[in-house]
Formats: structure tokens, sequence, C-alpha cells
């Protein structure tokens, strides 16, 4: 019996300590997407793609022309000149295919690095969030199955993101 009781009372206790606790949960992907500053590295991003896939287009095009051009000679040159200018054509796709590649990277890097410049500027007004609502732990949203929406302050930090980074140097 006395072992009953000490449990009920610690098990009293120990839900009335986490009580006062304050939770809450954000969605950093929704920011990230979303904030002035967000939304302007993937307008960079955007352009910086569509500028260096007309270059790679060109390229592809200029590729397409020679191999049509190899195969219309096919039957007038040499076999030997014929296979020299097919290797020449096989090593400038080469060289397309690892430009394209080395390209995808840049960008990746490109986006890691701004996306670095936010987060950094996003944690220090999430900490300072959280101590002035005195909100003891915050999950991320996609982490959650269900909770209630006045526990979410993504809205919130991403107002405070907006009126301090509005804007980054690219």
């Amino acid at each position: 019996m006395k072992k009953i009781l000490l449990l009920f009372i610690f098990i009293f206790n120990f839900e009335n300590s986490y009580a006062d606790n304050k939770i809450a949960y954000i969605d950093i992907d929704y920011i990230l997407n979303n904030s002035i500053a967000g939304q302007s590295i993937s307008k960079h991003i955007q352009r910086t793609k569509e500028k260096k896939n007309n270059e790679l287009k060109l390229i592809e095009k200029q590729l397409a022309d020679k191999e049509n051009d190899i195969i219309k000679k096919k039957n007038i040159i040499e076999k030997n000149e014929f296979e020299k200018k097919v290797n020449i054509l096989k090593g400038e796709i080469k060289k397309y295919r690892n430009k394209k590649l080395l390209f995808k990277e840049e960008i990746d890097k490109e986006k890691i690095k701004y996306t670095k410049v936010l987060l950094k500027t996003l944690n220090p007004i999430i900490s300072k969030y959280l101590e002035d609502n005195s909100i003891t732990i915050v999950f991320p949203k996609k982490s959650i199955i269900t909770a209630k929406k006045n526990l979410d302050i993504t809205n919130s930090i991403m107002q405070l993101l907006n009126s301090q980074l509005s804007k980054i140097d690219f």
C-alpha cells in the first residue's frame, strides 16, 4: 500500500513539475521558402539556373549540329577521318556533361551557402522569441503528427525575420 501511495505522489509531482512548461512548433521549411530573404534566395538561384541553362542549351545545339554534320559526311569522308571526328565529338560531349554536372554542384553549394546565412540570422531570432515568451521547447513541424494551431509560432518568427533581414547580398 505504501508503494502505491508513493508511486501516486511521485506521478502527481512529476506531472505538476512540467505543467508550467510551454511548448511550441515551427515550420522552418515554410520560413525558408516564404520569408522575404528566402524568396530572394530562390529568385537568385532560379535566375542563375536559367542563365546557365540557356548557355548549356546553346552548347547542346552546337553539339547536335556537329553530330548531324558528321553523320551527313559519313559516306563522303574516309573511315579514319570519320572516326577521328566522332572521337572529337565524344570528347566535346564528355566536356559538356562535366560542365553540366559542375554547374549543378555549384548551384547546390550556392543554395546551401545562402540558406546558412538565413539560418544564422534566424537562430537568434528564435532564441529571443522563446525567451521573451517563456517557451521551454520548440519542435519542428514535420515531426509533429497533430497539435493545436495556437502552438505554431511560424508566422510570428517569419515576421521578426522579415523585419530584420529583408535582403541578402549576392
